[in-house]
């Protein structure tokens, strides 16, 4: 009987019924920080009883970090799995904090052989802590490190090769990375090792002024499912899913989009549903240690540039100066984009002050430790302390010079 792939999509809580009514979806992705072990959401816990399989994606490891794994972000991943019966778990070849400045987004790693075996011992040591196979996800980035040696591609498969980790293949990243780096993306297909693929990504994105940015919150484009297309005659993955983190379309807009991810990968309509399957998998050899002074020139590294992100200080020499300001301002967007989340009276209140108040205070403060609310939570305390925001918490109000308040019915 010829194999499928599984459909499926990310469950995000805005959308927990409508994930949990969609028809014909055979696995979900759940942010692992988004989830207590143990009281899981009873959609998941639904999704779980009908054994619909649910993998656990963490974003805030840091695998592509100077500092080793954090323990408890690994065991907080390993008893997401354990809590919800997931196959594997997947996790980001990129770094998200340096030195204690968090950028709040997923970073690139500098493509060097010192900093490949720091990853690689990363990698190894969230696998010793993790009761299920760990599958790794290249990012999508706007900038590149000068001091890159190698090509992602062969980044990314020099580090499955000598842990044994698994591949979570994102097309819209090998899209993106088309774009913004005149790479052909379906070179790059043909040099990923394809029978290590545990499960691929499919997500939107929009263009601006000459650079793709990965949103997650536009509509899957078509270059994006004609290289879904293109992987599907070259191997048949065991799973597919759409990623969705905002905007997000009726019910019947997502199920349109579930079905030209089915068309792409060549599900026929009415045909069987597919189950997840894990591949072959395996650990690999023990390495020596990484000296700690690879670590700490790792380490500096990622901290300048962290720093220019936030907008503390100017872009490390040899960086394209454009593309880091493009970056930061992405980056910004992205963690002003949460108030509307979780508080949303004062994304109300601000209006279209809110842009603004919020590069305001990122010049101030990095984000705290990579937690979205308590992003927003110093957010509401900076506009207090400085004087922008008065009122109460259930109807806060934007002062606009010093002493005057707007009315607000």
């Amino acid at each position: 009987m010829e194999t499928v792939p599984a459909v499926g999509i990310g469950w995000r809580p805005e959308i927990d019924l409508t994930v949990e009514r969609l028809p014909g979806v055979e696995f979900v992705e759940v942010i692992a920080e988004a989830v207590r072990p143990s009281s899981a959401p009873d959609s998941l816990r639904a999704l779980r009883a009908r054994k619909i399989p649910v993998i656990p994606h963490g974003v805030s490891l840091s695998l592509g970090g100077a500092e080793r794994p954090s323990p408890d972000r690994l065991r907080h991943l390993a008893e997401c799995a354990d809590a919800l019966g997931s196959p594997l778990v997947s996790e980001h070849i990129a770094f998200v904090r340096a030195h204690g400045r968090d950028a709040g987004h997923l970073l690139p790693v500098p493509r060097t052989r010192a900093s490949l075996d720091v990853v690689v011992e990363n990698v190894r040591i969230a696998q010793d802590a993790l009761g299920v196979p760990l599958a790794l996800e290249h990012i999508a980035a706007v900038l590149a490190w000068p001091e890159d040696e190698l090509t992602e591609t062969a980044f990314l498969t020099e580090i499955l090769e000598r842990t044994g980790a698994l591949l979570l293949l994102d097309v819209a990243n090998l899209y993106s990375s088309a774009v913004n780096f005149g790479l052909d993306p379906v070179a790059a297909l043909d040099s990923l090792p394809l029978d290590r693929i545990a499960y691929v990504h499919v997500a939107g994105g929009t263009l601006r002024d000459g650079v793709w940015h990965d949103t997650h919150t536009h509509p899957v484009s078509q270059p994006v499912l004609t290289l879904l297309a293109e992987l599907a005659a070259r191997t048949t993955p065991p799973a597919v899913m759409l990623e969705r983190d905002g905007h997000y379309p009726p019910a019947a807009l997502l199920a349109e989009e579930l079905a030209s991810i089915r068309s792409a990968v060549g599900r026929e309509p009415g045909g069987p549903s597919a189950e997840v399957t894990v591949p072959e998998h395996g650990r690999v050899r023990p390495e020596s240690v990484v000296p700690p002074a690879a670590r700490q020139d790792l380490g500096e590294q990622q901290h300048r540039l962290a720093d220019a992100l936030v907008g503390l200080t100017e872009p490390p020499p040899r960086f394209d100066a454009n593309r880091v300001g493009v970056a930061r301002d992405a980056l910004t967007a992205k963690r002003a984009s949460a108030v509307f989340r979780h508080a949303p009276a004062v994304a109300e209140a601000l209006g279209d002050h809110l842009g603004p108040l919020f590069v305001e205070y990122a010049r101030a403060q990095s984000k705290p430790d990579s937690d979205a609310a308590a992003d927003v939570a110093a957010f509401v305390a900076y506009l207090r302390a400085t004087g922008h925001l008065a009122g109460s918490r259930r109807r806060p109000r934007l002062v606009t010079t010093a002493g005057s308040v707007p009315g607000r019915g």
